[in-house]
């Protein structure tokens, strides 16, 4: 069962479960969101990266995986996107050989974000990254 923490104002927070379903899930309500704050042109980069980020919280915790949205201010024009697990270890970018199948998930965020990081939580960790809005 998807947890709808808060989609109202500038922010938009959800909890997954930790489990298959956790991306698909996550990727909807992401582009849902984003297109209700009219931010259409961000929505499939955003999913995409969310679900690279959703995946690899699957890979390696357990428990409830956290996905928020932060809507740009007009200062800043960036798109804030975390999304948190319970795991403290901090995900680490690798270089995939051409035939692995896993391992290119950072790589992908890291390329493709505005900027991106992680941070220690009071339980587990975020990942995060920003887009800047076209």
């Amino acid at each position: 069962m998807i947890g709808v923490i808060d989609t109202e104002g500038d922010c938009a927070e959800w909890t997954f479960p930790a489990d298959p379903g956790a991306v698909r899930a996550a990727r909807a309500a992401v582009r849902e969101r984003l297109r209700a704050w009219g931010l259409d042109g961000l929505a499939d980069i955003a999913a995409l990266l969310v679900s690279e980020l959703v995946t690899n919280s699957l890979r390696h915790a357990t428990g409830p995986i956290g996905v928020r949205l932060v809507r740009p201010g007009a200062v800043d024009g960036v798109l804030l996107v975390e999304v948190s697990d319970p795991l403290p270890d901090p995900p680490r970018e690798r270089i995939a050989e051409p035939d692995d199948e896993h391992g290119r998930g950072l790589q992908l965020v890291a390329h493709a974000a505005y900027r991106w990081g992680t941070r220690p939580g009071t339980t587990g960790k975020t990942v995060w990254f920003e887009l800047s809005v076209p």
